[in-house]
């Protein structure tokens, strides 16, 4: 069995990348990431994507033993984001007869990126590219998902979509390449902090992708990160559909700033009191601690979101400030909202935290729980019980 081989004619060429730390410069890679890329064989050679620059001469390596002595003919531009463009140069010098494939915006900035304007060939939505051999491709425009010149390909004679960073996922490709030949349990959770953090404020432009690839018939998806799917591509779909809706799942994400732990006691006794109403899953995070990622994925996942904050400076506490503005550059349209916050002489943390809320047109039902200087049961007990009690009363 040829492991590289995912249809006849199809092959993976791409790499694993277990030794950046965090992606874009942002965001963490515990399961480290897959820079995919696909060599289709037909009478003419076609390569979908490349990889990150400094996997270059593995990169070529594994062209070069798939290709068998053959050459490139033709080098599909799906996605212009350097971790998947960057090998272009050298791919150029290595096959300098190879015509590369984009559209206008793609085209400008292959230009921009790499000063490369010649042997191009433009395409336009719904274009197709004979490659001869049984094989061919279809180019259809995603733009915004997530950059402006994005397009996906597909090859109909094997029902396959090459389909750039949409349903794409953190995490290497440990032995297999399909989803039935790898671990999959942690791939959900690192698609979804995948979405959130890299394509999540572009709901609406996913829609319009999916609705434009749901007249396709799909076998195979080939993105340019994570597994090859093809056994789980209806939850892939699904999964997609849901963050891009912003459909959020029953749960609760509690997420607090605390200096000297009188915040994070209120925190602490809120959550006990939602499980005593019986609401749940319940994720706790303190943001001077917590992977950010992680949060982020959390509340595109679940439906309400608690925050916490003490008043700093006037102001909020700085984590919590990151948070909010996270989310908001997320656009994300609806969220069940409640807040807690606590101060020594002046309180602002709750007024601001309301008025985030009220930016953001979320559902804000609930009183909130304000504590003044050092937390005690006594005091606060009631008050947290009472906010858990009205979450737990909107929830149903």
């Amino acid at each position: 069995m040829n492991i590289s081989e995912i249809k006849p004619g199809i092959r993976y060429v791409g790499v694993n990348d277990r030794t950046t730390t965090r992606f874009e410069g942002l965001w963490s890679l515990p399961y480290g990431v897959s820079y995919n890329s696909y060599l289709l064989l037909g009478d003419k050679v076609a390569l979908m994507d490349t990889v990150e620059e400094s996997f270059g001469s593995r990169f070529l390596q594994n062209i070069e033993r798939e290709l068998d002595g053959r050459t490139i003919d033709y080098l599909i531009v799906n996605h212009m984001e350097p971790d998947h463009s960057s090998s272009v140069q050298m791919l150029r010098r290595v096959y300098p007869d190879m015509r590369i494939v984009g559209n206008a915006k793609t085209l400008q900035m292959l230009a921009g990126y790499y000063g490369i304007a010649d042997n191009t060939l433009e395409v336009k939505e719904g274009d197709t590219l004979d490659l001869g051999g049984g094989l061919s491709l279809a180019f259809y425009f995603a733009p915004m998902v997530h950059w402006p010149e994005v397009m996906v390909s597909y090859c109909p004679e094997h029902r396959t979509l090459f389909s750039a960073d949409a349903f794409g996922t953190f995490g290497t490709l440990d032995g297999g390449i399909t989803d039935s030949q790898v671990r999959l349990d942690h791939y959900w959770d690192e698609m979804r902090r995948y979405y959130a953090c890299i394509v999540g404020k572009y709901g609406v432009p996913v829609q319009k992708a999916l609705a434009k690839l749901g007249t396709l018939p799909i076998e195979t998806i080939c993105s340019t990160h994570g597994p090859v799917w093809q056994r789980e591509i209806p939850r892939v779909l699904d999964i997609y559909d849901r963050l891009s809706r912003y459909a959020g799942e029953r749960g609760v994400v509690l997420a607090y700033g605390s200096m000297y732990g009188n915040t994070e006691q209120l925190a602490d006794e809120i959550a006990r009191a939602l499980a005593a109403q019986g609401v749940g899953p319940i994720t706790v995070y303190n943001l001077s601690t917590a992977d950010i990622s992680h949060v982020l994925r959390d509340v595109f996942r679940y439906d309400t979101l608690i925050v916490g904050s003490p008043t700093y400076n006037g102001e909020l506490f700085p984590e919590v400030e990151g948070l909010l503005q996270k989310l908001a550059a997320r656009n994300i349209p609806q969220r069940n909202f409640a807040c807690f916050g606590s101060y020594t002489w002046a309180g602002a943390a709750v007024k601001k935290l309301q008025a985030f809320a009220e930016q953001m047109k979320w559902n804000t039902p609930c009183s909130a729980v304000e504590m003044k200087q050092g937390y005690s049961h006594a005091a606060c007990a009631e008050s947290c019980r009472r906010l858990a009690g009205e979450v737990a009363a909107m929830l149903k």
